[in-house]
């Protein structure tokens, strides 16, 4: 008895080709609708679904293939003797191929006034069924969801038959693949519901590149991305230049991304290990990289820039006097290009920088996922209280917004002194914000004098506003809500300094 495939795809690229070489094999083609069509108009023989299942195609091609002349020719076990028995009982002729990939459900939900209904119509029933009937039998059955496999199938059939290797490692691929299309299905339907937090969350990725290594070179890693991310995110983004990315680039390069997204004006922002070391603004992106440059001239040497501006000439000139891992930017003109690519392995990537809304933020612990909404919260002028006899100055105020747009993005616990438009000082990531406060300060040096001080969270004691005043800090913005938050208030009031609390805090671990 003749080997049977059964072919319906809807990415019918390659399939012709395919479809003659198992004829050429002695393959009989089984095949439905447009895949039936097809084939048949290059010249491949080929039988109607309906002549195997002796059933029409019913319901506008909702129903064609459930039927179990076709489930029971799948999922029959070959070496079971009773199997076979029951399938010639039924008159039932084994089916030894399946090539299926599915409706474009995914393809369908990104366009642009994609209806629900248009959505619902988009999910294939038939195609997924057959997969996991012919995967769940791959000893005896051969299933092909992926057209780059084609040319594998073929040339094991060319030297005998199929090994149970390639038969395995395909149904690993088809089931990895139904469980991908049914969790953005689940994803699209829970988001038509507006339910956040489901009893159950099923997240899909789709690999990007495997990457040389993890954060140190004895971890293994890849890079993954959201079926649906935003044109805003490394994903999206493209390379012009320069060697692949590591692990921690990506890291470093999506932390400079996060924070130039918060500005409008034209915005610098230097990262080293996930901290910002240098963020600034200006009048051009010129002025906002030097900013961002003065702020730490030590730290930003092989660190990462993202800019919220095109990259033009003179701000190349300026970037290329000292070693930098990545440039990040929405543009780079044609003379910076010629300028920054004199460097072999610096990094250019484009990628847009305009802010976007809100999407989860998974953290991975032992045994488990924490899942959250990113934080995007956008400082309004209502919440916004001065608590101090001394009220800011323009300038003050200025600054204090600025820093406060950076140190949302600072490890806590985190202290931020910033003048005159850019960062002076970034004290991340200790155990106690007076530890925070010294690392900022001693960074800052003589410019802390007349700058201004932003912390993440509140102060439980009066201790910072000491430090900060010692430095010669005039201003502080901080969340509040301390029981002794009098305490700093008082203090502020002594050394006529000025505090504003947002009301806010910004926790970042």
């Amino acid at each position: 008895m003749s080997k049977r495939a059964l072919v319906s795809v809807s990415d019918k690229s390659g399939i012709v080709d395919f479809a003659k070489q198992l004829v050429d094999q002695g393959v009989e083609i089984i095949s439905t609708g447009g895949t039936k069509k097809a084939l048949e108009e290059a010249g491949v023989t080929v039988t109607g679904i309906s002549d195997v299942t002796g059933f029409p195609e019913i319901l506008d091609g909702r129903v064609k293939t459930l039927h179990p002349n076709v489930h029971a020719g799948l999922l029959a076990k070959r070496s079971e003797k009773s199997h076979i028995d029951q399938l010639e009982e039924q008159s039932i002729q084994p089916i030894d191929f399946v090539i299926v990939n599915l409706y474009p459900f995914k393809e369908t939900i990104s366009k642009e006034g994609v209806t629900f209904d248009q959505a619902i119509e988009n999910i294939d029933i038939g195609g997924p069924t057959m997969l996991r009937s012919a995967a769940k039998n791959h000893e005896d059955v051969t299933v092909v969801v992926d057209p780059q496999d084609y040319e594998r199938v073929i040339e094991e059939l060319r030297s005998g038959d199929v090994t149970l290797e390639l038969k395995r490692n395909l149904a690993a691929k088809v089931f990895r693949h139904t469980a991908h299309y049914d969790a953005l299905i689940a994803g699209y339907l829970t988001k038509q519901t507006g339910e956040s937090f489901p009893e159950t969350k099923t997240i899909t990725y789709e690999k990007q590149q495997t990457l040389r290594y993890g954060e140190n070179p004895h971890q293994q890693a890849a890079f993954y991305a959201e079926p649906f991310a935003a044109a805003s995110s490394l994903v999206k983004a493209k390379q012009l230049h320069g060697k692949e990315l590591s692990y921690n680039n990506i890291q470093d390069a999506d932390s400079a991304l996060q924070i130039v997204k918060e500005f409008n004006e034209p915005a610098a922002v230097a990262v080293k290990h996930m901290n910002p070391c240098g963020v600034g603004i200006g009048e051009s992106i010129l002025e906002a990289y030097e900013h961002a440059f003065e702020a730490d001239p030590i730290s930003i040497f092989g660190g990462i820039v993202a800019l919220n501006r095109p990259v033009d000439a003179s701000v190349a000139e300026k970037m290329s006097e000292i070693f930098l891992e990545i440039i990040l930017a929405p543009e780079f003109t044609e003379e910076a290009l010629a300028i920054l690519t004199k460097k072999k392995n610096i990094r250019l990537i484009e990628v847009s920088t305009d802010s976007n809304k809100p999407n989860e933020q998974l953290k991975s612990v032992t045994g488990g996922v924490l899942i959250q909404e990113e934080d995007h919260h956008q400082l309004s002028e209502p919440e916004l209280k001065v608590v101090t006899e001394q009220q800011p100055t323009e300038a003050e105020w200025k600054d204090l917004k600025f820093a406060w747009k950076v140190i949302k993005h600072v490890k806590s616990n985190a202290i931020l002194l910033a003048k005159d438009s850019h960062t002076i000082g970034v004290g991340a990531g200790q155990m106690n914000r007076v530890g925070a406060a010294k690392i900022a300060i001693e960074q800052a040096g003589e410019k802390a004098q007349h700058s201004v001080m932003a912390s993440d969270a509140f102060f439980p004691m009066d201790d910072t506003v000491e430090a900060a005043h010692q430095a010669g800090v005039t201003a502080i913005i901080q969340p509040g809500g301390s029981k002794r938050d009098q305490d700093s208030i008082d203090k502020c009031n002594e050394y006529g300094m000025a505090m504003v609390f947002t009301g806010v805090r910004h926790f970042k671990h």
